[in-house]
């Protein structure tokens, strides 16, 4: 089946399309111009959102508790408001999800984005309040339209439409209107109808679907023939999807299927691991790629500067951010600090508040900052997704670096990972296993392992001192993964899809055990 062709478009449908995107640009050019406040006046744009925040809370039960009305400024929020984790705020939540009012947030809030578990429950339910939804979430969306039209005035962004992978979503409980699900599914069942039908692709029924498999093969069949300028998604499901449309195509390249695509708008994970693979299977030389930070809990960054990988950490939603340093998390005396106070090159731990009734919460993020003038940030990993098992302190940030060094070396690409320690084998030896799927093996596995312990070594001090004539800690062991089989794990959790994401790092050998046992004895090297 032969993709969209605009030349094949008559005439008068081509002059039309030719001024879509030019028309569109122009009702973005107010908020570019209010988006310079972010380089001009960062703390002013702050001090405002928290002032929003504390005047809408000041009536709810929370507000009460927490004297809100005494609050003049951020010294008297960071004395009267705890910071919390999602077991402070969880039965505050259930609540809400019972229909209770005025608790966390002003009202009834109907929507819940489902997200990863604690470890007391296998999922958290985060609030998504109708404020929340507008001032946050939509409006993070259209400003990575806005920064992008700025970046790139040829974009024919609006010629098209926009394949947006997203989750599923189902009833809340007993509460007339009321839904839980993916974020992706909440914001495609509340966006503009007209939107929904005239630039966005799949069909919302399959948009919405929750079996990923069907969902997938659906999306290619459905999409083949559209004029796709965009796509957005989590590099390692959308990057599935694409692989379907060049098998149902029978085509080589994305490019060949739509000639007009311009523009990955990506985010949930490390694009690093995925970027070859998508510049194999996309070749057009005016492909774009856009990394955005939004999650369950709110919109937080976009990348503004294409030459830039960091993001701008975006300040005149309805959130107010600090930030606990990370090597302080877990400690009583832990003190979360503002924006201001933030230093670059160290770890944070992000603590937000925002319009959906997050108070001081822990989201479990973290960042270090490459600039304060702007605030430009890079995601290092998470609070719980590290390996601190001998001292050794390995971030995500780390084992992303060195991955990608690894691959430079030895031609690898890598579709999942995680890693996990050993504590003690029977020869009473220490280190970390890492099980990984590669799309395209290493020409060589001992060096790949090789190469990537030496990289982690080079870029985290307390790695290589731990390392040290393999005292505390041996050479790393490298496992290859059977095809697919994270998918097969995350199926059988019923995780597959949406926006859940393979844990990378851990302390704990509980994924790694489950992994390697559906692993088998599958081509271990």
């Amino acid at each position: 089946m032969a993709g969209f062709s605009k030349e094949s478009a008559p005439l008068s449908e081509q002059k039309k399309e030719m001024s879509l995107t030019k028309i569109a640009a122009k009702f973005f050019c107010p908020r570019q111009k209010e988006l310079e406040k972010h380089y001009t006046e960062p703390e002013k744009l702050q001090a405002a959102v928290l002032s929003y925040l504390v005047d809408k809370g000041r009536d709810t039960e929370y507000g009460r508790a927490h004297t809100f009305e005494n609050v003049k400024g951020y010294d008297d929020f960071a004395k009267n408001v705890p910071v919390n984790t999602y077991e402070e705020l969880k039965g505050d939540i259930d609540r809400m999800r019972h229909g209770e009012t005025n608790v966390l947030w002003p009202g009834l809030v109907r929507w819940y984005a489902k997200s990863s578990g604690t470890t007391n429950d296998k999922s958290k339910f985060i609030p998504v309040s109708s404020a929340g939804l507008h001032n946050i979430h939509y409006k993070g969306g259209a400003d990575v339209v806005a920064f992008y039209l700025r970046n790139h005035p040829e974009s024919r962004l609006f010629d098209g439409k926009s394949l947006i992978l997203g989750g599923s979503h189902s009833p809340n409980y007993n509460v007339e209107g009321s839904l839980v699900g993916d974020l992706s599914a909440i914001l495609i069942e509340n966006i503009n109808p007209l939107v929904n039908m005239l630039f966005r692709v799949p069909k919302k029924r399959t948009a919405l679907l929750s079996d990923f498999e069907l969902k997938r093969d659906r999306i290619a069949h459905e999409c083949l023939n559209q004029n796709v300028t965009n796509i957005s998604g989590v590099p390692s499901w959308m990057l599935s999807v694409l692989v379907r449309v060049l098998e149902v195509s029978g085509k080589k390249h994305i490019e060949d299927v739509w000639p007009n695509l311009e523009v990955f708008f990506h985010g949930g994970i490390a694009f690093t691991p995925y970027r070859k693979q998508y510049e194999e299977i996309i070749t057009s030389p005016k492909m774009h790629y856009m990394e955005t930070y939004n999650a369950s809990e709110g919109f937080f960054g976009i990348q503004d500067d294409p030459k830039d990988h960091s993001m701008l950490l975006m300040l005149d939603y309805g959130v107010f951010y600090e930030f606990i340093p990370l090597e302080d998390v877990g400690k009583p005396d832990a003190v979360a600090i503002p924006l201001e106070a933030v230093e670059t090159g160290k770890n944070y731990a992000m603590v937000i508040t925002t319009s959906c009734g997050l108070w001081r919460y822990m989201i479990g993020d973290t960042v270090s900052f490459t600039s304060t003038k702007p605030y430009k940030f890079i995601i290092t990993g998470r609070t719980k997704y590290f390996i601190n098992a001998f001292g050794e302190e390995l971030i995500q940030d780390n084992a992303e670096k060195g991955l990608a060094y690894a691959c430079e070396q030895t031609g690898a690409q890598i579709l999942e990972y995680t890693a996990a320690p050993v504590y003690m084998d029977e020869n009473a030896k220490c280190r970390h296993q890492w099980l990984i799927e590669f799309s395209k093996d290493p020409d060589d596995m001992k060096k790949f392992a090789g190469c990537l312990d030496s990289k982690l070594q080079e870029i985290n001090s307390d790695y290589e001192a731990k390392r040290f004539h393999d005292v505390t800690l041996q050479h790393l062991e490298v496992i290859k993964a059977k095809p697919h089989l994270f998918e097969e794990w995350l199926k059988s959790k019923g995780k597959l899809g949406g926006q859940h994401k393979v844990p990378r790092l851990s302390n704990s050998r509980k994924n790694m055990d489950e992994l390697l046992e559906l692993n088998g004895n599958y081509q271990q090297q």
